[in-house]
This record gives structure tokens, C-alpha cells and sequence, in this order.
């Protein structure tokens, strides 16, 4: 990964070279390499936790037809029987040692998911109260009780990372359309939301966040803010005029601002598995 992003920032700074297109095939394809690499990460840290739980697991899992070729098939967490996994666990003989494990790996994972989403912290505070139960009785009860918790945590996180997909948007996009919203939008105006955070990211990433340490001076910090209250003001780019008012207006561009100064210190960001 860390060869990948050397390779990203290289093409960058040559990118007004016209002999680096005899590369982009190369990068392409660096880049594809690096997407997986990521998408990999992601999904190891639990999944690996869940599978050493127990010598059966794979028997956990809803198989298939065609078996052979779902050998080397990611490990599929939307596919695991829950109910039997927890029934696995409470004959395991090192109960203490698993929930410690799921709990680092629930860390790991809630961490990427917070540094991509803002507002996701719901997911952090449940897991919070879920560790603040568990360290006030680690009898054995409380630790069977505070693994289930976990699995359905790890469930939700799961199907979290599947939102983008059925929204129609990717993470990216995702996190502004989140920062966007609010209650008792029509359907028409979270379709208007949704292409508003779309075309409002490509706009900045296009432009200003490609300025080198952008965050670090004011005036390049300034056009960013500015870039953003202009588009979601316009009446040909921004929010629907009759859903938002102009203190609403004002508010998330102030929210999205803050998210792009923390989440693009570079384009791509770095907290996110896409690469230009």
C-alpha cells in the first residue's frame, strides 16, 4: 500500500508532463492493486477473529452451490449463522480471550468508520456502552451476553458498509450526503441532496483540494469555505431552496467544510480506498 501511494504521488506532481499518459495503463492497474489491498484490510480484523472462534466455522456459513469456486471467495459476514456462532462460543474455553480479540478488531474497524463518516458515532457510543456493561461484571453470563452484543454490532457495521451501495453513492459521497440530509426530505429532494453531494465533491477535488498543503494557509483554506457556501447557495447547484432555510444553508457548509479540511489533506485521501 505504502509502494501504491508513492506511485499515486508521483504521478501527481508529473501530471502536467505530457509523456506520463505512456503510464496511466501502469497506474491503472497499480491502482486497482491498491483498492484491493484496502478492501482486504478492511475486512480481515473481524473476519479473522469470528473464523479462529471455532475449528467448524466454515459449517456456519451458507454455502453455495458451486462450492469450488467460492474457495478463495472473501469471507462473507452477511453469510455467517449468528445464532450458531454464539452457540459455538459458549462452549469455547477462552471466552475472555475471544471477546477481547472481536472487541480490538471492533475498535480497528470503528475507527476507519468514523474517519470516513462523521456521523457515525452512534455505532461508537453503542459499542461503548456495550465495553461499560461488560468491565462492570465479567462473570460468565455477562461475557456470553456481551459477545452476542458484539456480533450484532459487528452485523450492523457490516450492513453500514453496504449503505453506500444502496444509496447509490460511494463512501465518499456518502459521507456529504450524511452531513447534507436532514429528517423529512421528499424523495425528490434526497435525489437533489444526493447529486449535490456528488458533483459538489468532484468540483472541490477537481480544484481546490488538489492545491499542495492546502489546509496550511489561510487563503487557500478560505477558497475551500467559500467554494462550498457557493454551491450549496446556488440556485442551479445547491439544496433544494424550499427545504432549507439560510441558517440551514450556512450550518452544512460549515459541516462539510470541516469534514474535507480533516478527511483531504491530499487528494485521494487517505482515509478512503479510492485513489484518482
Amino acid at each position: 500500500e505504502v509502494m501504491c501511494r508513492e506511485v499515486f504521488k508521483k504521478f501527481k506532481a508529473c501530471i502536467n508532463t505530457k509523456s506520463v499518459n505512456t503510464y496511466r495503463a501502469e497506474y491503472g492497474a497499480i491502482n486497482i492493486v491498491y483498492k484491493s489491498l484496502q478492501q482486504d484490510r478492511d475486512r480481515a480484523d473481524i473476519t479473522d477473529i469470528i473464523q479462529q472462534l471455532q475449528q467448524v466455522v466454515d459449517e456456519a456459513i451458507v454455502t453455495q452451490a458451486n462450492m469450488v469456486a467460492e474457495e478463495q471467495a472473501p469471507y462473507d459476514i452477511s453469510k455467517i449463522d449468528f445464532e450458531r456462532l454464539r452457540k459455538e462460543f459458549e462452549r469455547s474455553p477462552a471466552k475472555r480471550t475471544t471477546v477481547q480479540n472481536l472487541k480490538q478488531a471492533i475498535e480497528s474497524k470503528l475507527q476507519r468508520l468514523l474517519e470516513r463518516n462523521p456521523l457515525r458515532t452512534d455505532f461508537q457510543r453503542h459499542y461503548e456502552e456495550i465495553v461499560a456493561e461488560y468491565n462492570r461484571e465479567k462473570d460468565r453470563i455477562t461475557i456470553e451476553k456481551t459477545f452476542e452484543a458484539l456480533l450484532k454490532l459487528v452485523q450492523a457495521l457490516d450492513e453500514e458498509e453496504r449503505r453506500a451501495i444502496r444509496e447509490g453513492l460511494d463512501e465518499e459521497s456518502l459521507a456529504l450526503f450524511d452531513l447534507l440530509r436532514k429528517p423529512d426530505l421528499s424523495t425528490a429532494d434526497i435525489k437533489r441532496v444526493k447529486k449535490v453531494a456528488v458533483e459538489l465533491l468532484e468540483t472541490l477535488k477537481a480544484e481546490k483540494l488538489k492545491i499542495d498543503h492546502w489546509r496550511d494557509k489561510e487563503t487557500t483554506r478560505d477558497a475551500v469555505r467559500i467554494t462550498i457556501r457557493d454551491f450549496l447557495w446556488s440556485d442551479k447547484t445547491g439544496l433544494p431552496v424550499d427545504s432549507y432555510s439560510e441558517e440551514e444553508v450556512v450550518a452544512k457548509a460549515e459541516d462539510v467544510f470541516l469534514h474535507v479540511f480533516r478527511a483531504y489533506p491530499t487528494v485521494p485521501s487517505p482515509f478512503y480506498a479510492e485513489a484518482i
